[in-house]
């Protein structure tokens, strides 16, 4: 595991929301995270699908870390803006979340999350994130 993964590896498992949802890092590379959640009925909203806030949570650290994996040494980043489409109903037994580096500047990243509803038979795209991330000091 390189620097920048194991940097990413640390600041993930001391971020206690991800402890708090159960969420998963399962893949770091250069400009893409992935984080897996599974399903729980304690994060579910009043129709049983999995809240929005879960899913916004997830795929906001994902495009967060995805930034951290493009940003100079000494910096770290904060979210300082998203936007998040809904497509569709957030079912399934497991929530893949793709952050990906599009642009990265001197002091921000632009970043695109995808988060897909995963289930034994199938693997659905259910929201879409634009994210601005900053690099601030560590």
């Amino acid at each position: 595991m390189n620097e920048p993964q194991q940097r990413i590896r640390a600041s993930f498992d001391s971020q206690r929301l991800m402890s708090t949802l159960g969420a998963e890092l399962i893949s770091v590379t250069d400009g893409e995270v992935q984080i897996l959640l599974n399903f729980s009925d304690s994060l579910s909203q009043q129709h049983g699908y999995m809240h929005a806030g879960a899913i916004t949570s997830i795929v906001d650290s994902a495009c967060g870390y995805a930034a951290l994996s493009k940003a100079p040494p000494g910096f770290d980043v904060v979210t300082a803006e998203f936007k998040v489409n809904f497509m569709r109903p957030a079912i399934g037994e497991h929530f893949l979340a793709v952050g990906t580096v599009k642009s990265t500047g001197k002091l921000l990243s632009v970043c695109h999350g995808e988060v897909y509803a995963v289930t034994e038979n199938s693997k659905k795209l259910i929201a879409l994130m634009q994210a601005t991330i900053v690099f601030v000091d560590a």
